[in-house]
């Protein structure tokens, strides 16, 4: 425990709060009768409780009943030190458990005597664990681009060289031959380019996450006519800044998966939802754009499921396994995240994107 610093003297609460609006811990200020005086929109969000709905409250009411808690609180004020406590079990009827680290600061910001800032496990070891896959899978995908470098130029070689051979050849069966050697050294050369283009230059404009949508869906409808499609929007988000290009191939590589999954038989559904106080790459936004892609087939086989997105990993038989992992990397770099949700009659895909409100 280390002595807290104060001010010589007390600054109004109102006008100390506005840094604490973005952050991603929660962060809540109670008085020294343990009432609360404000929460920020992380811990609204943490408690499943409004501002309106905390304030004037004890804190027994978002933590429920932790006596060894008050009395540590209670110490920390006597003695104007601070205050750590780990994995505290938060249990309040009709709401899920929570289990949260805990650090009590003493402050002078009347009538707030104690700021608190809480942090859950479960969300810190998701984070831990979603860190460990992306360095995981950045060293894939650069292990992968080495190799395409060094397979691109013999394959030139041996393109050339069956076009050379085949202009030798009078016997049609023999330039047959030649033919499937071209044409194979060509379906490499193609795989090769997608994979060293996955991470190009990103060109940013104001897209419609809508348009973008709408261009799928008819490339789907055109490729796999049999399939339903069904739009579930909300058409009252606003625009994204993003390279429209790179989102229109994530999400087709996305629904095309899907598509190849139902087989010729099912529904796909593309819906869109606003996601408030979402963290993304370590940072913290008011909105974000939740971009959801679901379709009704067998589902991923769980044994590929924590793999899905690495290259050359894919669950259809005959499947390149760079779609998805090419939709990533495009994810990635406008700074969001996907993730998988499946389970037989049920794959979602789940894309989360930070809009930038000027």
């Amino acid at each position: 425990m280390s002595p807290a610093l104060q001010s010589p003297q007390a600054t109004p609460l109102s006008s100390s709060t506005a840094g604490l609006e973005l952050l991603s811990s929660a962060v809540v200020m109670v008085s020294a009768d343990r009432s609360v005086c404000y929460v920020n929109p992380s811990a609204e969000h943490l408690f499943a409780a409004s501002a309106r709905q905390c304030l004037g409250q004890h804190l027994s009411a978002l933590l429920g009943d932790l006596p060894g808690l008050w009395a540590a609180l209670d110490n920390a004020l006597a003695n104007n030190w601070s205050y750590s406590g780990q994995n505290l079990a938060v249990k309040r009827p009709g709401i899920q458990a929570l289990h949260l680290d805990c650090t009590a600061t003493p402050v002078d910001l009347p009538p707030a005597r104690l700021l608190l800032e809480f942090r859950p496990l479960d969300a810190q070891l998701k984070v831990a664990r979603e860190e460990r896959l992306a360095e995981q899978q950045q060293a894939n995908r650069e292990l992968v681009r080495s190799l395409a470098h060094e397979i691109k130029n013999p394959l030139g070689g041996i393109r050339g060289s069956a076009q050379l051979l085949e202009r030798e050849l009078d016997d049609p069966q023999w330039r047959e031959y030649t033919q499937v050697i071209i044409a194979e050294a060509d379906r490499l050369q193609d795989l090769m380019n997608r994979l060293l283009n996955s991470h190009r230059m990103m060109h940013p404009s104001i897209v419609n996450v809508h348009d973008v949508l709408e261009r799928v869906l008819r490339l789907i409808q055109a490729e796999f006519p049999k399939i339903g499609i069904r739009r579930d929007y909300d058409i009252s988000l606003p625009q994204l800044t993003a390279d429209r290009e790179q989102l229109i191939q994530a999400v087709l590589n996305i629904a095309r998966n899907a598509a190849q999954a139902l087989d010729g038989a099912g529904d796909i559904v593309l819906r869109t939802r606003a996601a408030r106080q979402v963290t993304l790459a370590k940072r913290r936004h008011k909105l974000a754009l939740e971009l959801q892609v679901l379709d009704n087939g067998p589902g991923i086989p769980e044994d590929i499921r924590d793999k899905i997105f690495y290259p050359l990993i894919s669950g259809r038989e005959g499947g390149s396994g760079l779609g998805l992992s090419i939709a990533q990397s495009f994810v990635e770099q406008h700074q969001g995240t996907i993730e998988l949700e499946s389970e037989p009659g049920r794959t979602c895909f789940t894309i989360l994107l930070p809009i930038t409100q000027a």
